[in-house]
Parts: structure tokens; sequence; C-alpha cells
């Protein structure tokens, strides 16, 4: 959810092509429920937000500068595009570029500066320019040639973003502006956009992402020579306020759940469904703790009688009732108690709220692996059996399934049982 923001800006004229095939970038990506409004309080859905000196506010308007039509993602090209009806006082910190597979749908964030110095304001225009690539002698089809420029940046001071022009004129210094070091963080390349061997388009983010890291994505791209390398050279904001202050309310908080919640389906053949947390403690699930399993105690309806201390993580778990018919009922679950837990935390140093979406299952249920490219198909429950599959398939096969088993919960592969949210890495570092 960006908070910049209180509802999505869009594209409003569409560039025209010479090229007459249509791809996914000619579509603009709308949400499918836009509310023009928000309930009020706190900073969240002001559209501006200050970093300390530093206000920016989101742009998804663009004009298009430049544009291949093969390369990158799904062979289908690139193209880049420049911020457009930028608010009165801010300043572009870069370009916005993506891939031609996919909808219109990004962002830059512009900024103003707002710092009460005269002498170390937050935003400078750049010194010079450096000629990073100029695609006149790459043979690609391409709308025209292309230049594009990374700002040299005043000591003091960091360049968040190129600008890209399609003659060999350097821009004016006046075309985008440098922030000072101390609002800055340190970036990664991440999402490839186009390019090759030699030279790529990458899209940057910041290296720290959590819930108490400061670092803003700015939505600008990196153009670099050879692959993934790491650091560009371009980095990203840092938010020196609290990142707090513009989380949203509890009515905000309801209002976007109304508007944007996913709706879960469950097969009419599922034996083992969700319940509340609060249906399984009062259904007699038992606290057991290393050392004693032998002497479980029977959890509160509240949960009141839980472990509190944190230091002691890993030393008690929850299991079902010992006895046969309980034990067997429980499982199942109870689909008319069943709730969704919602998990409100800043991310992208505050610009962003992630809303994590938990549901509750007395039991995982069985679990089973199913592999199949040539020959027959084989069909194992999920434990050692897995290793003897692997043991059965050609070399690359082999390889692909053992990625698919490094990347499979360890729960699912025989651990004592799931853990709770707490100890997810998305609990307070980034969902992707």
């Amino acid at each position: 959810m960006d908070n910049c923001f209180s509802t999505c800006c869009c594209v409003k004229n569409l560039f025209k092509r010479k090229q007459s095939l249509s791809r996914p970038i000619d579509t603009i990506f709308n949400l499918p429920n836009t509310p023009t409004s928000w309930p009020p309080g706190n900073g969240f859905a002001s559209r501006v937000i200050d970093l300390g000196g530093l206000q920016v506010s989101q742009v998804s308007t663009f004009n298009k500068i430049w544009a291949t039509y093969d390369g990158g993602p799904d062979n289908q090209g690139a193209t880049i595009f420049e911020p457009t009806q930028i608010p009165q006082g801010f300043s572009m910190l870069g370009s916005y570029s993506q891939p031609n597979n996919k909808p219109l749908f990004g962002y830059v964030l512009v900024a103003k500066d707002v710092s009460s110095s005269t002498t170390n304001s937050t935003l400078k225009k750049p010194i010079d320019y450096t000629l990073v690539l100029d695609t006149s002698s790459i043979k690609i089809n391409q709308d025209t040639t292309c230049y594009i420029w990374l700002p040299i940046a005043p000591d003091g001071y960091k360049a968040l973003g190129h600008v890209v022009t399609t003659t060999q004129d350097k821009p004016s210094l006046e075309k985008i502006k440098c922030v000072r070091s101390d609002l800055t963080d340190q970036c990664e390349s991440s999402l490839w956009i186009w390019g090759s061997n030699d030279f790529n388009f990458y899209d940057v983010r910041p290296i720290n992402r959590g819930t108490q890291a400061p670092g803003v994505h700015v939505g600008t791209f990196v153009a670099q020579n050879g692959g993934n390398t790491n650091p560009p050279s371009i980095s990203c904001l840092k938010n020196l306020n609290s990142l707090t202050q513009i989380m949203p309310n509890l009515l905000q908080i309801n209002s976007i759940l109304q508007n944007y919640s996913p709706i879960m389906y469950l097969h009419p053949d599922e034996e083992y469904l969700p319940s509340s947390v609060n249906w399984y403690f009062f259904n007699g699930a038992l606290l057991f703790k290393k050392g004693q399993e032998s002497n479980p105690i029977p959890i509160s309806p509240n949960g009141i009688n839980l472990p509190q201390d944190p230091n002691n993580d890993g030393a008690y778990w929850l299991d079902l009732p010992t006895d046969n018919a309980n034990k067997e009922r429980v499982k199942k679950g109870n689909l008319q108690s069943a709730e969704s837990y919602v998990h409100v935390k800043p991310m992208l140093g505050g610009t962003f709220t992630d809303f994590a979406m938990w549901i509750f299952y007395p039991f995982n249920g069985p679990v089973r692996a199913k592999v199949k490219e040539w020959g027959p198909k084989i069909d194992y429950n999920l434990d050692e059996e897995l290793r003897k599959v692997e043991k059965l398939l050609p070399g690359k096969l082999k390889d692909a399934f053992e990625k698919i088993i490094r990347s499979l919960p360890d729960e699912v592969l025989g651990e004592e049982g799931p853990t709770g949210p707490k100890v997810k890495y998305n609990w307070s570092g980034d969902e992707v």
C-alpha cells in the first residue's frame, strides 16, 4: 500500500508508436477499485512525505523518451520514460524504465527542499554529466538513438537516477537534482529490465529492507556495464524521520481492508479447515515444554497462560489434544470460527505499508509432492521419499528437483511443527 498518494495516479495519454504490434506496456495498469479518499489521520495518504528536510511526492504520469522492441523479458524490449506533471516546487530525481511485457505500472519520486539551511540544502543540481550509454552502435530495433547520462553530484551529494536524451547534447544542469548524502542510502540492482551481457538496465531498491530500515525506493533505474553488479552508480533515499508518523490509523486500516482484502477459496473436498486461534485454545489445545513433554498444560481460552518471555522462543510449542477423539475433531478445524489475522507494518522507509494476512490451521494436513517432464508420474509422501525420487531422475531434472526441495518450508520437510508468524522473515522483513 503506497503511502505517498491516496489513489493510484496513471498516465493520461499513452504514446503512439510506429510499431503496429501491441505490447502489454501499451495498457495502463489500474487497480480494480480506487477510492478517492481515505479516512483522515496521521500522515498516511497525504500525497507528500517529509523525510527530514526533504519532501517527496510520487509521480506516475510520464512522457515516453525512448523504446526498443526486442531483447529483455519475453524479448519484447523496454521503454524509458520521464516524469511529467511534477508538483510545483518539486524536482526530478531520475527517469523511469520498465520492460514492455507488462502493463505500464511504475512511479518515480520527485523531491522538494524544505530545510531551513541556506548553505546545506537537501537538493543541489549536478556539476556535470557522464555519458553512460549511446545506442547508435547497438544493432537493436529502436525508435531512435538513446543517450543515457549519469549526473555528477557535488561533494556531499549523490545522484539518484539518470537523464535520458535522444541527442548528443548534454542535458541542462537544471534538469535534475542530486540529494544530500545523509538523506541517501545504499541500494542494489534488483529486477532486470533490458540489456545483454555487455550492458543492462535494472530497477534499484534499498539494500536493507525491513520494518525499521529507513531506505526509500525512488523508482528510478540504473544503466550499467555488464551484469548485475553491486553497488550501482546511483543511490536510494533515506527517511530520517519517524516511520510510525505516516502509518495508517485503525480507521484507515479498516477502509483499506474493505477495499482490497483478498478472497480465499477452499476446495470442497478439503478435509482440514482453518479455525480461529481462540477456538483452537477452547477446544483442548495443549502447551508443551522441552524436558516436560509428558506434562502438557491446557491453554486458557483467551491464551492468558501462554509464555510471554521473548527469550524462551523454541522452548515451548502448541499441539493438539492427546486423546484420539478430540485430537481428530480439532484437526479438522472449524470454518465458522475462522478469522484472518492482519499484520500492518511500515516498509521502504515508511513510504509503503505492508498488509500481511495470516490464516490459522489447527493441523497442517497431509502433504504430497508430484513430479512429472517426460516418463511416468510419481506421487510420494513428503519426507525421506523426496530423496528417493531424486535418485531416479536424470541429471537436468535432478537439478530442478533439488531447487524445489530447497525452496520448501522446513516444516513441510519434517520439522516437528510449523513456526509462528513472529519467526517468519516477512514478519519484519520484505515480502519479496
